[in-house]
């Protein structure tokens, strides 16, 4: 986030408004995960996007090892592979699941212990980026649970888990 600009000057709490967005190139991603996790406490979290960096990453391992998520899932596009492998040492210290699929979206499913969902739909990439981008936050559960359940399907029937990929390069 810029310097001496909140979160709060973009998002309210989300006890105050179930649905809300933005559009600017002042929030990163990361810091709405951030966002939603004080509020919502400790979670499971999948994610979808075309590709990831490094530099996101290392948001995410902060933010998992400060205790306030219990997994992450990661899904990403085949065509960001080879970006996705040379991170595959960093990636597989943060992320427990990650998985390659023809997938365009970016996609944010946040489950508390408790129960409580929030779903981020986004246009900005797992990436730092100073562009205009938009999202959508909502607690929504009808949202949380088409999404998850689409999420699920993408999975299950229509990727490969990132760990297969790797064993198979290392082959060649």
């Amino acid at each position: 986030m810029k310097r001496g600009q909140t979160i709060a000057d973009y998002l309210r709490p989300l006890a105050d408004a179930p649905l809300q967005c933005y559009l600017t190139n002042v929030l990163q991603v990361a810091d709405v995960i951030e966002w939603v996790l004080s509020q919502v406490g400790k979670a499971t979290i999948w994610q979808t996007s075309f590709s990831i960096s490094e530099e996101f990453l290392r948001r995410l391992y902060f933010i998992e090892k400060s205790g306030k998520v219990d997994k992450i899932n990661l899904i990403l596009d085949f065509k960001a592979t080879n970006k996705t492998l040379r991170l595959w040492a960093f990636l597989t210290q943060v992320i427990e699941n990650t998985f390659l699929a023809d997938n365009h979206s970016k996609v944010i499913l946040i489950r508390s212990e408790a129960g409580e969902t929030v779903s981020i739909i986004t246009s900005q990439n797992l990436t730092r980026g100073n562009r205009m981008e938009s999202s959508v936050v909502t607690t929504d559960k009808a949202v949380f649970d088409t999404l998850h359940t689409q999420i699920d399907d993408l999975i299950t029937n229509h990727s490969v888990p990132l760990s297969e990929l790797f064993r198979n390069k290392i082959a060649d």
